[in-house]
This record gives C-alpha cells, sequence and structure tokens, in this order.
C-alpha cells in the first residue's frame, strides 16, 4: 500500500486496528444496547453498568457527557456507538452533525446539496 494510502482525511479520525484495541470496552458496551433490557440497565444505573466493561477514564468522561466526538477519539466505532446515541435521543443526523462541526440543518443541507451534484454530474 503507498504511504498516501494510510493518511488519514484532515479532520476526521482514523478507525483501524489501534482505534479499535482502544475502544474494545466501549464498543463492547454500545453493542451490549442491542438487548433493551441492556438499554434500561443503563439508564436505570449509569455508573454501575459502565463499571461492567471498565471504561477508561476518558470514555465514561465521553459518555458521561454525551461526548460523541469525544467516543470515538477514544477508540468508539460509529457503528456501535449509534446504539448510545439513541439512548440519549441523537438520531443519525444528529450524529452527522456533531461529527462535521455543523447544525443539523447545516448537516442535512449538504446532504441534500451533494444529492443534487450526484444527480447532475
Amino acid at each position: 500500500m503507498a504511504d498516501h494510502d494510510t493518511l488519514p482525511i484532515p479532520g476526521t479520525t482514523l478507525f483501524d486496528g489501534d482505534a479499535a484495541a482502544k475502544g474494545y470496552a466501549l464498543n463492547a458496551l454500545c453493542y451490549s444496547f442491542n438487548d433493551a433490557a441492556n438499554r434500561q440497565a443503563f439508564l436505570d444505573d449509569e455508573d454501575a453498568y459502565c463499571a461492567r466493561f471498565d471504561l477508561t477514564p476518558v470514555q465514561r468522561k465521553a459518555v458521561a457527557d454525551r461526548d460523541v466526538l469525544g467516543m470515538i477519539a477514544a477508540g468508539g466505532n460509529i457503528y456501535y456507538l449509534a446504539k448510545l446515541a439513541g439512548i440519549f435521543g441523537l438520531n443519525v443526523q444528529d450524529v452527522g452533525a456533531l461529527q462535521t462541526g455543523k447544525t443539523v440543518a447545516e448537516f442535512k443541507q449538504m446532504l441534500l446539496d451533494q444529492g443534487k451534484d450526484l444527480a447532475h454530474g
């Protein structure tokens, strides 16, 4: 693979093997939310539920602060984090806006504009 193929996109957090290893506990927590009983257990006692997964202090703070970008930086995979974001009342467009630093309205408009570009490209 050429060096330029391994460079991250500016402004993004690369999810690679190192990030996956770093984020294992956080991603395992999020994966557990496939079960409704686990989602309820998290809502009932967030600290106790998070303690079961041995999150790092950085991961725990990001979860407590509802900081999706912080969770991504701490090794969170967006596909797993979507389960946690749903518990926080965030949808995919909310998370997309957070990832791009835009408001939800700006993010939606960006998607619409890109769709127009593809249709006329």
